[in-house]
C-alpha cells in the first residue's frame, strides 16, 4: 500500500468511528468572518508538527504563536494540517488559530473526502481547504469543488500529474497547487511542477507546493512562472526567512526552466552540444535536434566571442554559458554576464568549483556541473539547490572537453540518487549505449563531435542524432 493510500484508508477509519469532527467540538455555526484567501504576494506559510518524510518537524511548537509569528511577518494566508495521526495536527488546531488570529485566511489541509469534511471546514473557520485531484475521480471533484464555494470557502486544488490535471478541468479552479511530492513514494522532484505548468488550458493562481526550503527554492519556483509559494517545514523550523522569501516576489520571472521542459516529452533525452565556437555549427547542431548549446566562457580553445552570442539571439534554441569559477570568487566572467543580461543566454552552467550557496548569487538562472572521481563527488551533488546537477568526467588539471568518461560504477550511483545529466566521454559511438544502459535525462556532447577543439564535424553530428533516434527507439 502506497503512503497516499495508507493515509487515506486510516483516515476513513478515524471519522468511521469518531465521526468527521474527529471528536473536536466544532460549533454547528461558523463562529468567524470569512477572509479572502489568496491575496498577494501569496506566500502560504504553514503550520505542522510533523511529517511521514521528515518525521518530527517541531512537535513541541505552539501553533498559535506560530501563527502569529507569520502575522506578524506580513502574512496574510496560512495553511493548517489537520490530519493526525501522520501529521500531528487537528481540527482543533485550526479552530486554536482562526480564533487567535481572526483576520488571517486559514487554509485547512488534509485529506478531505466528502461534503460532511467540507461542512466541518468551514464550520470550524476554515476559508479555504485543499482538494487533492489523485484522490477523486472527475464527477467527485466537481461535486466538492462545488460545494466548497456554495459555502463561501476558496478552493486549493492540488495535482501531481496530467491526469490530474484532465481530471479538474471541468472546474477550472482559481486556485491550483502544483506538488512537487510524489504522494506514491513522498519523494520530491523540483522539476515536476514545472512540467505540468506547461499544460496549463485556464487562468488559475498557480502555487508551487513542497521542497522550498530556501530563498533559493522560492526564486525557482516562481522565475518558472508560478504565482505563490506554500512553504512548511522550513517555516516551522525558521519563520525569520519568511521575509527574504518574499524579496523573491520582486525578481525578474525568467523561463528557462519552464522552456527546457517543455521541451522535453517523450523517452528522448534532452541534448546539450557543448563548444560551440562558429555561427554554422550553432545552427546545424540547432537544425539536427539539440535542445542547449552550450559555449564556454573560460581559458579554451573552445571559448566563444560576444559576438557571436548576439549574432545567435534570435535562434531558437536555450543557450547556456558555461563559466569556471573559483570557491571564494562571487564574481561572473563580464561578457558571460552582460549577455545573460541582454536575454542573449538563458542560463549560466557554473564548471568550477563555485560553492553551493554562492551560485545563485553570481548568476541566475544556473545549474551546476560535478566533476565526478568518487563517492564525495557524488555526495557533493546533494548540497547544490539547484533542480539538476550535470555529473562530468574528471580529469586532472582540465575542466571539460576531455573525452573522458565517468566510471560505470559512480554513473550508476548518480542515477540511483538523482536524475541524470550525463557528459564527459559522448558521441557518436557509444551514445545509444549509454541511454540504453544510464537512461539519461539530458546528455551533453562535445569533443566526440568536433574536428579539432571549437570546430564541429557534420558528419559526426549527423551520426550523432541517427544512433539517438535508434536508441529512442529501441
Amino acid at each position: 500500500m502506497t503512503i497516499i493510500n495508507e493515509i487515506v484508508e486510516r483516515r476513513k477509519r478515524r471519522v468511521g468511528r469518531l465521526g468527521p469532527g474527529m471528536g473536536a467540538a466544532v460549533p454547528q455555526r461558523r463562529r468567524v468572518p470569512l477572509i479572502e484567501f489568496g491575496k498577494r504576494p501569496l506566500l502560504i506559510c504553514e503550520v505542522k508538527k510533523s511529517s511521514p518524510s521528515s518525521g518530527a518537524i517541531a512537535p513541541e511548537a505552539d501553533i498559535v504563536k506560530q501563527a502569529e509569528a507569520y502575522r506578524e511577518k506580513g502574512i496574510g494566508s496560512v495553511s493548517v494540517l489537520t490530519e493526525e495521526e501522520f501529521f500531528s495536527g487537528s481540527i482543533n488546531d485550526l479552530m486554536r488559530i482562526k480564533a487567535a488570529c481572526p483576520d488571517l485566511a486559514v487554509l485547512r489541509k488534509d485529506f478531505l473526502i466528502d461534503e460532511e469534511d467540507l461542512e466541518v471546514s468551514y464550520r470550524a473557520g476554515a476559508d479555504a481547504v485543499l482538494l487533492i485531484a489523485s484522490m477523486h475521480d472527475e464527477r467527485d471533484i466537481f461535486r466538492l469543488y462545488r460545494h466548497a464555494r456554495h459555502l463561501g470557502m476558496a478552493v486549493l486544488m492540488e495535482v501531481h500529474d496530467e491526469r490530474d490535471l484532465q481530471k479538474i478541468n471541468s472546474v477550472r479552479p482559481r486556485f491550483t497547487g502544483f506538488n512537487s511530492r510524489d504522494l506514491q513514494t513522498f519523494e520530491i522532484d523540483p522539476i515536476r511542477p514545472v512540467r505540468l505548468i506547461n499544460n496549463l488550458t485556464w487562468d488559475t493562481v498557480t502555487v508551487y507546493e513542497s521542497g522550498i526550503k530556501t530563498e533559493e527554492d522560492g526564486l525557482f519556483a516562481l522565475s518558472s512562472g508560478f504565482s505563490g509559494l506554500l512553504v512548511g517545514e522550513a517555516l516551522m523550523r525558521n519563520p525569520e526567512i519568511i521575509p527574504r522569501l518574499k524579496k523573491m516576489f520582486r525578481k525578474r520571472e525568467t523561463d528557462f526552466w519552464r522552456r527546457l521542459y517543455a521541451i522535453k516529452t517523450g523517452v528522448r533525452p534532452l541534448v546539450k552540444i557543448c563548444g560551440i565556437t562558429r555561427r554554422e555549427d550553432a545552427q546545424y547542431a540547432a537544425e539536427m535536434g539539440a535542445d542547449l548549446l552550450g559555449f564556454v566562457f573560460a581559458r579554451s580553445k573552445r571559448r566563444a566571442g560576444p559576438a557571436l552570442l548576439r549574432e545567435l539571439r534570435e535562434l531558437d534554441v536555450l543557450k547556456v554559458g558555461v563559466v569556471v569559477g573559483k570557491e571564494n570568487d562571487l564574481t561572473l566572467d563580464p561578457e558571460a554576464g552582460a549577455l545573460l543580461e541582454e536575454g542573449c543566454l538563458d542560463a549560466i552552467q557554473f564548471h568550477g568549483d563555485e560553492r553551493a550557496g554562492d551560485c545563485s548569487r553570481i548568476a541566475y538562472p544556473y545549474y551546476k556541473a560535478v566533476r565526478i572521481s568518487g563517492s564525495r563527488d557524488v555526495e557533493r551533488i546533494a548540497s547544490y539547490r539547484c533542480p539538476r546537477v550535470l555529473a562530468d568526467a574528471f580529469v586532472e588539471g582540465r575542466q571539460g572537453g576531455t573525452g573522458e568518461r565517468i566510471a560505470d560504477g559512480l554513473v550508476h550511483r548518480v542515477k540511483d540518487r538523482f536524475v541524470l545529466w550525463l557528459a564527459g566521454g559522448i558521441g557518436p559511438c557509444n551514445v545509444r549505449e549509454v541511454m540504453r544502459e544510464y537512461e539519461p535525462e539530458l546528455i551533453d556532447a562535445s569533443s566526440l563531435l568536433e574536428e579539432e577543439p571549437g570546430i564541429k564535424s557534420r558528419d559526426k553530428i549527423v551520426q550523432f542524432f541517427k544512433e539517438i533516434k535508434i536508441g529512442k527507439d529501441l
